[in-house]
């Protein structure tokens, strides 16, 4: 039976059946209708900005996809968005995509979609949760910026400092771009689009995991192969398989080696042996050459003290040269040793590398791995020459090389130094006025003094060369009278000259009279000759004093003792009377002998005055010296 007329047009479902239509009110909406569902439609839109859409790839033009949201509208999205570091993008029409809906229309009345603003959005959080859980994540480093790299952490870019790259600096990071590598989110900063990995933290923690079951598995002394992986100043890195050893360049080889690259290369497999393990730092030490004969053993039968063997000098320092007996053994020739007679030289300016010496043993310790050369030893001692040719007391000539404080410094035969000290410049001038006469490069003589081959000394003296003046006075003594020549005339007293002797001494003030009235210089003349007697003589200090006053002290009492005493009852005039009268006695005698008639008269006249001038001094002096008692 049909269906029902009605105004409506009506529908048959599959079965036939007849369908009830919407009212006539529903298909003829009014403009209310419209507005409501056109309100409708913008909310729900309105609600979509700023999230991520899913969207239908409807084509595909030039470099841009089309895609609809099903928004009435579709948007354009560049096809480079969707492509990731190192990967194509691999689209096609109807591919189902998330984007990025910034704007339902813009002035084109288009959907403006954004494809890398939701790939952000989802990798900040998926990297959010991987962040607070301690995760690793998964990245591509596509680009380099300063002081570090880019990374895409799949739609999120982050930054990848130098210092994070590797555990060690590494020169060329270009084999590491893109290339799918995990990564360690060190911090992150949504509001300021901040992110920071780090692929070294990676990279330790897997080296740590690593090494703890490779130590594991490697014990002391044990001989392994590895690979030179690195080579420093101070030795080379070998790669044991997965974890890192130091070859240190003293367990290089036995010998001295300059530098590790002069033996390894980078990439060379080698041989060594496990020294120590740290099981705290797992660091791990390593050696060559223990994999080899110690040639130490047994040196010093080999090497006994004062052998002459012959080396090539390795090293060349400030303070000595290093010379390799044999393959591994090196010995020191210090700077002491090179030179008998250089002081203060570069022993560059002796030996050279790669030259052949002779050299001495003087001394080896196996303990501290140590031998003692010299290079001086092999030669000549010319202290020994010296001492050999020239005895003490011999005279010698040379060169003032040099002028201290303390003396001069002659060169001699053979290359060796002779010292003048101050105190053997002069017998009577200091040696501080004395050396002013000397300039260097005067050529002097000299007389050898001592010679101690085992310190390397030479003592000279000059003034030995004129002898002692000490021993010109023969066996004068204190007490003796002497004839003294005046140099010099000052005011405390007179510097004056002993005899013929070249013995110098002064006379105090007070002992230039017994009278105090005649104690004056001024009475003096340089060049006047004066009798003195020695009051004190020290050949040890070399000192010599006379007395003017001493000598009138000791005749006034050798006078009392021949021609009276204190207890005769006799005055001193009257004493000094009769030696005088006894000594004008004797004068007139003399002068009788020897003289004619009118000589003895005039003999006899002088006497006469002679005796009177000698009674009035002599009673004068002895009445100041009653007057003193």
């Amino acid at each position: 039976m049909g269906c029902p007329a009605v105004i409506s047009v009506g529908k048959r479902n599959n079965a036939g059946e007849c369908m009830s239509e919407p009212s006539t009110s529903s298909l003829n909406p009014t403009v209310d209708d419209f507005a409501a569902m056109l309100e409708e439609s913008f909310s729900a839109g309105e609600q979509l900005e700023g999230s991520v859409v899913k969207g239908i790839i409807i084509a595909i033009e030039a470099d841009l996809a089309i895609i609809d949201v099903g928004l009435k509208t579709e948007g354009r999205v560049p096809l480079k968005e969707f492509q990731s570091p190192g990967q194509t993008d691999g689209l096609v029409v109807g591919d189902e995509v998330e984007v990025y809906l910034e704007r339902i229309e813009n002035a084109m009345g288009e959907a403006v979609l954004s494809r890398d603003k939701a790939r952000r959005e989802e990798s900040w959080t998926r990297l959010e949760k991987s962040f607070e859980a301690n995760e690793r994540v998964d990245g591509i480093i596509f680009g380099r910026v300063k002081g570090g790299f880019t990374v895409d952490l799949g739609g999120a870019v982050a930054f990848l400092p130098g210092s994070q790259v590797d555990i060690r600096p590494i020169r060329d990071v270009t084999p590491l771009f893109n290339i799918p590598q995990p990564f360690q989110v060190l911090k992150m900063d949504k509001r300021r689009g901040n992110i920071v990995v780090s692929r070294r933290a990676v990279l330790e923690e897997t080296r740590a995991e690593q090494r703890s079951e490779l130590v594991q598995n490697l014990t002391e002394g044990q001989v392994v192969e590895g690979v030179v992986k690195n080579i420093t100043d101070y030795g080379a890195f070998v790669d044991l398989g997965g974890i890192d050893g130091l070859l240190h360049v003293t367990d290089i080889a036995w010998r001295r080696v300059s530098h590790p690259s002069d033996v390894l290369s980078i990439g060379q497999s080698v041989n060594v042996q496990i020294i120590k393990i740290n099981p705290e730092t797992q660091r791990i030490s390593l050696g060559m050459k223990q994999l080899e004969a110690d040639p130490w053993d047994g040196v010093e039968a080999k090497y006994p003290r004062e052998m002459r063997t012959k080396g090539v000098v390795t090293n060349i320092t400030e303070y000595g040269a290093f010379v390799e007996l044999e393959e591994g053994i090196e010995g020191l020739v210090h700077v002491s040793e090179m030179s008998w007679t250089k002081k203060n030289f570069h022993p560059g300016k002796i030996v050279s590398t790669t030259q052949e010496v002779e050299v001495m043993v003087l001394e080896v310790d196996p303990a501290k791995r140590r031998i003692s050369l010299g290079l001086k030893q092999c030669t000549e001692n010319p202290w020994l020459s010296f001492s050999d040719q020239f005895e003490v007391g011999a005279e010698v000539e040379g060169e003032i090389k040099n002028i201290t404080e303390f003396g001069l410094f002659i060169g001699l035969d053979g290359d060796v130094d002779g010292m003048v000290h101050l105190s053997d410049l002069d017998w009577n001038r200091p040696g501080e006025e004395a050396i002013q006469d000397y300039t260097k490069g005067d050529v002097v003589k000299a007389q050898v003094l001592e010679v101690d081959t085992e310190k390397e000394r030479i003592s000279l003296g000059i003034k030995q060369l004129g002898g002692d003046p000490m021993e010109t006075l023969g066996e004068i003594k204190k007490g003796a009278i002497v004839t003294c020549e005046i140099t010099a005339v000052k005011e405390n007293g007179l510097e004056v000259s002993i005899g013929d002797s070249g013995m110098t001494s002064f006379i105090r003030r007070s002992d230039l009279s017994r009278d105090r009235s005649e104690q004056r210089p001024e009475r003096f003349a340089v060049g006047d000759k004066v009798d003195a007697r020695i009051t004190q003589m020290d050949k040890t200090s070399r000192r010599i004093s006379v007395s003017i006053k001493a000598l009138e002290i000791a005749e006034e009492k050798e006078a009392v003792a021949q021609y009276g005493s204190t207890d005769s009852g006799a005055s001193l005039g009257d004493i000094l009377g009769a030696a005088l009268t006894r000594a004008q006695g004797e004068a007139e005698a003399e002068d009788s002998v020897e003289a004619d008639d009118d000589g003895e008269d005039a003999g006899s006249d002088a006497s006469g005055d002679a005796g009177d001038n000698a009674s009035d001094d002599a009673a004068d002096d002895a009445s100041d010296d009653a007057k003193e008692e």
